[in-house]
């Protein structure tokens, strides 16, 4: 049991310094060579902070433990909505000011219905897995495309979004051998961090008789949220908030698109019966009450922050019963 709990604890601190070092790293060594600030807020950061869910569903996968690997991206997709969104505004309220942030929520939307209904199949395969990824590439175009396009339409010249800004490599670019030496100490720490957690876990799991697919919803879920989670706090305290809405929302897509979609590719996931018909449904329903109140409202409150926390308080009192 001690060797258990050590496993969770040193997996979930190689899984957050892990992402930290994969992030700075990769917008330094993109800064350095000239790549779009875009291409890396879209590609770089939105994978980096999703890739320890990544390696945790990757390896629970071919460990035989579905339930962690979907429970990973179930449970993570809902506390990057109540969790991290809610503590943020609980801290500071959360401003909307960015329309484009619309289409983003439409496919936020469209690959958690998407996921439910593969849910419903009993069974994510290969093909499944590529029409998830293939979803992922358009994805990934058509922003592109779309930021190209409103940056020339208002000011009629692309070079604002071929400049990479120095701040968010933290102060890395200057020093390119540090920069790679932090890829790839952040991919190490986020394998040996993925491998710990999920034993960890699983063994917590079965000591105490509680499912592989709680421990996956709760406790590797909101262990590998904790990029976003920690990326939202300093957003927060620096009045930042659109920073908090767009790491939430990319980190959702990429979760179901890219984290599905490569885990299936490798190894087909089989799906329990309390993802298809419970934890899906719910990750829909909050992704979708989410989208409606950021369609419609400038602003989330403290008062609506702190209901966010108390939703997702009574969510996780509830898993065993569920």
């Amino acid at each position: 049991m001690l060797v258990d709990n050590a496993y969770v604890i040193a997996g979930l601190v190689l899984l957050f310094f892990g992402g930290e070092a994969l992030v700075r790293g990769s917008v330094a060594i993109a800064e350095r060579m000239g790549i779009s600030k875009l291409i890396v807020g879209l590609v770089i950061v939105g994978f980096g902070t999703s890739a320890p869910e990544l390696l945790v569903s990757l390896q629970a996968a071919l460990d035989g433990a579905p339930d962690i690997s979907i429970g990973n991206v179930v449970g993570s997709n809902i506390a990057n909505v109540l969790l991290v969104i809610g503590l943020a505004a609980a801290i500071a309220p959360v401003a909307n000011t960015d329309r484009s942030l619309r289409r983003d929520l439409v496919v936020l939307v469209a690959s958690a219905a998407f996921a439910c209904a593969l849910f419903l199949t009993g069974e994510i395969g290969r093909l499944s897995g590529l029409a998830l990824v293939a979803g992922l590439t358009a994805y990934l175009g058509y922003s592109v495309f779309a930021e190209r396009r409103r940056r020339k339409l208002a000011q009629g010249t692309l070079d604002e979004a071929d400049e990479v800004p120095g701040a968010e490599a933290g102060g890395l670019t200057e020093k390119p051998l540090i920069a790679a030496f932090a890829v790839l100490g952040g991919i190490a720490a986020l394998v040996f961090g993925a491998r710990l957690l999920v034993t960890g876990a699983t063994g917590i799991a079965r000591d105490f008789g509680v499912s592989e697919a709680v421990i996956g919803l709760t406790i590797v879920a909101i262990g590998t949220s904790l990029p976003e989670l920690a990326t939202a706090l300093v957003a927060a305290v620096k009045r930042e908030a659109e920073v908090v809405l767009a790491n939430v929302v990319g980190s959702g897509i990429f979760n179901v698109l890219c984290i599905l979609g490569i885990t299936a590719l490798i190894a087909p996931i089989p799906v329990a019966e309390r993802f298809a018909y419970v934890d899906g449904p719910i990750m829909l329903a909050i992704s979708a009450l989410a989208a409606l109140f950021l369609w419609y409202r400038d602003r989330i409150g403290r008062l609506v922050g702190a209901s966010m926390l108390v939703v997702y308080g009574a969510y996780i009192a509830v898993q065993n019963a569920l």
